[in-house]
């Protein structure tokens, strides 16, 4: 290559370089002035509760002598939202509570330890704080599957019993990577977004299926996704997942009553090792839905139906 098509390049290269800087430059300031324009939407609407110094967000609705607790799966970006589809149709008989992890919707982000037994301490903590009493009945999504059998085992006296959202088993964490990649996977998508990236996506990336929020909410969980997406408490607890279920699967299967929803969408294995959990086991209900994994956006009202007969017979 001649010097002056060297140079050539290397004027391309660096009008190449000036352009990308500046574009994330307009980005990130965008990012910030879009972020103070979203305070007010982004205000919680639950109780901010103190736990270890930090603040966590719990929502509660409705009366009734028994108090189901909404846990939301890995990553979920807005639980109190999230679970909106389904909460509404129990608080004419129950008293319902969601609780949001730190990174989670409201809650604070504090790059604490997350293994099973911290991340259950901060759960009691905020509930007793809500001013919630046990026993509880866990209603847990996925990952929070994990949490809740947890829950029972170390403090049976505290679950009257687990209504499975299509909530995980430790036996699924045999099948899935292990977590060594997923702080720095995680750092690098929330810092993106951190940059401002996420306000160029489409708002499908962030919203959940369905159309039981109204308009001002979707604006809220967009603007939470773009705060909250792949923040370090999610990527810890993901990195933590599968020694998270080990501790579970070291212990014995809780005794007390379970009704599991199982999802036929997330897929064959998930469906397998859910059912090798409950085999056996008189204490467990499975009901399988034809639907995805967010079960509660697809089937509520069939759920509701299930979840009264089951607490009925309680």
């Amino acid at each position: 290559m001649t010097v002056s098509k060297k140079k050539k390049v290397k004027k391309i290269l660096l009008i190449f370089l000036v352009i990308v800087a500046v574009f994330l430059l307009f980005t990130f300031v965008r990012h910030r002035i879009m972020l103070k324009n979203e305070e007010d939407l982004v205000r919680p609407v639950g109780q901010m509760v103190d736990v270890d110094g930090h603040k966590m967000c719990v929502y509660t609705e409705g009366e009734g002598d028994k108090t189901l607790v909404f846990m939301s799966g890995s990553g979920t970006i807005a639980p109190i939202l999230d679970f909106k589809s389904i909460y509404p149709k129990l608080t004419d008989k129950y008293r319902i509570a969601v609780i949001e992890r730190f990174g989670y919707g409201y809650s604070e982000h504090v790059d604490k330890p997350r293994d099973v037994a911290s991340i259950l301490a901060d759960t009691r903590t905020a509930l007793a704080g809500a001013g919630l009493e046990a026993p509880y009945v866990l209603c847990p999504h996925s990952f929070s599957g994990i949490e809740a059998l947890y829950w029972a085992q170390t403090y049976p006296d505290e679950v009257e019993a687990i209504i499975g959202l299509d909530m995980a088993v430790p036996e699924y964490y045999n099948y899935t990577p292990d977590g060594t990649f997923a702080v720095p996977y995680y750092r690098l998508l929330h810092c993106l977004l951190d940059l401002g990236i996420g306000r160029y996506l489409p708002d499908s990336t962030f919203l959940p299926s369905g159309d039981f929020l109204t308009e001002e909410e979707r604006k809220t969980w967009i603007a939470l996704g773009n705060r909250n997406y792949a923040n370090i408490d999610t990527a810890r607890e993901a990195n933590m997942a599968k020694d998270n279920a080990a501790v579970v699967a070291s212990g014995d299967k809780p005794e007390a009553p379970m009704l599991m929803f199982v999802a036929t969408g997330k897929g064959d294995k998930w469906m397998e090792v859910s059912y090798r959990f409950a085999e056996n086991m008189p204490n467990i209900k499975t009901i399988e839905l034809d639907c995805d994994h967010y079960v509660f956006h697809y089937e509520a009202d069939k759920m509701t139906e299930e979840i009264g007969l089951f607490l009925d017979d309680l």
